[in-house]
């Protein structure tokens, strides 16, 4: 009996929580709303004064510095009516400023339409009765009034749009005022939903792992209800299982991406795998005009090396090979176990005689490591290597052109790279039976 009204009083107390949670919430709606009507009003004042700028104080703002630049060029054709180095420069300079002096923008404008004419008269009264030294100091004084009028018409121009613009700043300082007060009740919401959440979730469960450590060390428990306590535990316990799952699935994951890409033996790309990765190369190749280049490569003599010290042997030595060509390769170059002995390359970014200095190395390289066998032996290795131009044809035509070539380092005795002439078409010259097996008494590499 005690104990249920334990529980049934701790039911009691959590219920203040989705209270709390449901008065800070309909609290902060509501101020919300509010506010952001506050906020729209603002914004409908701001549009408003925007709408008159646009209505009215700007095209009257334009209109005065229409104005003012016609009075400017009236003031300029002036100046070449008195500059004008012919007549009848100074006839069309005189003719421009009739024109401008009939214009509707100065017309309209009391001040400028009678400083213009007089303006005329007098540029008129000039060209008949002559250019002296007293016309020109009137004429001095005219276009200072020219100046003068235009800068007082720009300045209107300014000040027609001040007043718009004051009231626009006065509410857009305002609308930043609310702005602020209504970040302000954001924090106070985020602030009052932490502690709701420390004080009826936090806590909570900070008391089921001490029940937890007390019942591990065989204490008592305090009673506690248990009912959503004990979901949020399975909530967890369900996250922990499906990360242990996911972490799983991705092992599993990594494991079958690399069975699917690699060969077993070698942990080179397997043929499938490296066709597809060479297919993509060429491609980017073809498209951006960069060079790129194939390789066939054969070890030589390889089925006498299984023969006479076994296939584990043999594996070994494949094993080794491999070894060397991830030390002798660069980076961006891609290599593979096309089948048996026979390993494939592809050399992006690379002509044929770079690729030529590569695959050299490489021959140098296998020539140069014997190999250390289970039986305490060695063996001296050899490579047959085949070299074709792929930036221009199909990657199945150029692994053609590339193993015809091997074909032809084998025919002139093996452990020698040759190159395949650049745009050799190889339809017609496929790989043909080597006979050959048995190792001749002496095997040397070209000079």
């Amino acid at each position: 009996m005690q104990h249920r009204s334990l529980i049934a009083r701790q039911s009691r107390r959590a219920w203040p929580a989705g209270k709390a949670f449901a008065l800070v919430g309909g609290a902060f709606g509501c101020t919300f709303l509010a506010l952001l009507f506050w906020l729209a009003v603002d914004q409908h004042l701001v549009l408003e004064g925007s709408q008159r700028l646009l209505d009215h104080a700007v095209p009257a703002t334009l209109e005065r510095f229409r104005l003012a630049r016609n009075v400017e060029q009236l003031r300029l054709e002036g100046e070449h009516v008195f500059s004008g180095r012919t007549p009848v420069a100074r006839q069309q300079a005189l003719f421009i400023v009739s024109l401008l002096a009939s214009h509707p923008a100065v017309l309209a404008d009391a001040r400028a339409a009678g400083l213009a004419g007089e303006v005329e008269r007098f540029l008129g009264r000039s060209m008949h009765e002559g250019m002296s030294e007293a016309r020109h100091a009137e004429w001095a004084m005219l276009a200072s009034r020219l100046t003068l009028l235009a800068d007082d018409v720009s300045s209107e121009g300014v000040n027609l749009a001040t007043a718009d613009l004051h009231q626009m700043s006065a509410t857009m300082l305002q609308s930043r005022s609310k702005l602020l007060l209504v970040l302000a009740l954001v924090a106070v919401f985020v602030g009052g939903f932490v502690f709701l959440i420390h004080r009826h979730l936090i806590q909570p469960l900070q008391a089921i792992d001490q029940a937890l450590s007390a019942l591990g060390s065989g204490q008592a428990v305090t009673p506690f209800a248990p009912a959503s306590m004990l979901e949020i535990r399975a909530v967890e316990r369900a996250i922990g299982q499906l990360r242990e799952v996911m972490q799983e699935n991705e092992t599993t994951r990594e494991q079958l991406e690399r069975l699917a890409t690699t060969d077993g033996l070698t942990g080179m790309f397997n043929r499938r795998h490296f066709l597809a990765v060479a297919e993509e190369e060429i491609k980017r190749a073809q498209r951006y005009s960069r060079p790129i280049c194939v390789g066939m490569a054969d070890l030589d003599f390889f089925k006498h090396i299984n023969d006479s010290h076994g296939h584990a042997s043999g594996d070994l030595v494949l094993q080794s090979v491999a070894e060397i060509f991830a030390r002798t390769l660069r980076h961006s170059d891609w290599g593979c176990r096309f089948g048996g002995e026979e390993f494939a390359f592809v050399f992006p970014e690379t002509g044929l005689r770079e690729a030529h200095r590569l695959a050299e190395r490489l021959r140098q390289s296998a020539a140069a490591s014997p190999i250390a066998l289970a039986d305490g032996s060695r063996v001296d290795i050899t490579l047959s290597l085949g070299l074709a131009e792929a930036s221009s044809c199909p990657l199945e035509i150029a692994l053609q052109r590339a193993d015809a070539a091997l074909y032809d380092a084998k025919q002139q005795g093996r452990n020698r790279v040759v190159t395949a002439p650049v745009g050799h078409a190889t339809g017609e010259t496929a790989r043909q039976p080597f006979n050959g097996d048995a190792p001749p008494s002496v095997d040397t590499a070209p000079t």
